[in-house]
Parts: C-alpha cells; sequence; structure tokens
C-alpha cells in the first residue's frame, strides 16, 4: 500500500517514497516531505550534475556539493543550473 506525502517540492499530496533513500536525519526529512515524482526529478538533476560538472562521489567535497545542491532543489525550489546546458524547447 502507497503512503502520502505533503510534498514540499509539488506543494501537494502526492505518492510517498517506498522507504527512506537517504541515511540520517536529511534522509528522513527527505522520506517525509518529498515525494516519488520529486525524487525522480532530483534524480535527474542529480545525474546532470554529476556528469556536467564531472564530480566524483569518492571525494567528500564533491558530495557535500551535491548534498546543497539536493537540499536547494528539494526544499528552496532552487533549480540547478549546468553551466551550457539549455533545457530543450517543447
Amino acid at each position: 500500500m502507497s503512503r502520502t506525502v505533503s510534498c514540499l517540492y509539488l506543494k501537494k499530496d502526492a505518492e510517498g517514497l517506498d522507504f527512506q533513500l537517504y541515511p540520517g536525519e536529511l534522509g528522513k526529512r527527505i522520506f517525509d516531505n518529498i515525494s516519488k515524482e520529486a525524487w525522480a526529478l532530483w534524480q535527474k538533476k542529480q545525474t546532470m550534475l554529476i556528469n556536467e560538472k564531472k564530480l566524483n562521489m569518492m571525494d567528500a567535497e564533491h558530495r557535500k556539493f551535491l548534498e546543497a545542491a539536493m537540499q536547494d532543489f528539494l526544499f528552496e525550489g532552487k533549480d540547478v543550473e549546468v553551466e551550457g546546458y539549455t533545457p530543450p524547447e517543447n
């Protein structure tokens, strides 16, 4: 049975994550307040950031940068900016 959360990113009730995907207090906050849909949007942005900025997840500074970008995206409504990327026009 799916659970519903009041998604802070989408600003509406939506299907919640099945389990905590990120460790610690931040992971609990994401689990309690972010929907599957919003998490999927973040994963796309995260992949872009890792690829375009050539982030190494073994590097603590790169992980810290990515975590800050994740919090800004999910909780502050700030979009991820990747230099040189122009979104496709519909």
